[in-house]
């Protein structure tokens, strides 16, 4: 089975190869955009960049039920333990990585706000990089356009994975100069179009791409799967 990328709508993603399922940000029950209830996504591993609703809401089902580890923040991984019974966490903080059973997983920063949904204090937002199938995935998680991005530049980002629809994150403008900095293989657009106030034309986006990086940029609707060759 070759390296699958799935968007199941605003920032939840769903990586899998032959052996291994990876679900990032998991908001599925009250994303107007999805295509696939909780109980009908699986994963060993779920990666969590931060403590907001619109990225927490299913983690603790879907771990539960799957027996995954979960991996953030120290502040919402121990949360995920105390609140809501989740048995396999693994709590590290920004500029450490963890080995996990598809490879190592780095934690980078964000610029964003964190705070989970009851109020409780969310640690720093991140992002993850990470290798599989000798494949090297960038998930910036929420953020906006700040210098540090360069230096993940290197070695090769294969996918890079950022938002696009302002007002919480970077826009469209912002997020070129990132891909300029970054300078992925291909490029993949998260965090729009689940409401009106981050509604974003990814194919606009898509030809600014071409036109200013040497990027390939890849548009999925949600429940759409990109296969990696």
């Amino acid at each position: 089975m070759a390296l699958s990328i799935t968007w199941l709508g605003h920032s939840t993603w769903l990586i899998t190869n032959s052996k291994h399922r990876i679900l990032i940000d998991p908001f599925l029950t009250d994303n107007p955009v999805a295509k696939v209830k909780p109980d009908e996504v699986s994963a060993e591993t779920v990666l969590i960049s931060h403590g907001h609703f619109d990225h927490v809401q299913d983690a603790a089902a879907i771990a539960n039920r799957c027996n995954s580890t979960l991996v953030a923040n120290y502040e919402i991984a121990t949360w995920f333990s105390e609140k809501h019974q989740v048995a396999q966490t693994i709590g590290m903080n920004i500029g450490g990585a963890t080995k996990l059973p598809f490879g190592q997983v780095f934690m980078t920063p964000a610029l964003h706000s964190s705070q989970l949904p009851d109020g409780s204090y969310g640690g720093n937002p991140a992002g993850f990089l990470f290798d599989i199938d000798n494949v090297r995935i960038f998930y910036t998680g929420d953020t906006g356009l700040f210098s540090d991005l360069a230096l993940w530049s290197k070695p090769t980002i294969d996918i890079l994975i950022l938002p696009i629809g302002d007002l919480y994150t970077m826009g469209i403008e912002e997020s070129i100069r990132a891909i300029e900095m970054i300078q992925p293989k291909y490029v993949l657009p998260t965090h729009y179009n689940t409401w009106p106030p981050i509604n974003q034309n990814a194919f606009r986006w898509a030809e600014l791409v071409h036109q200013r990086t040497s990027s390939k940029a890849i548009v999925l609707s949600p429940g759409e799967e990109h296969v990696y060759s």
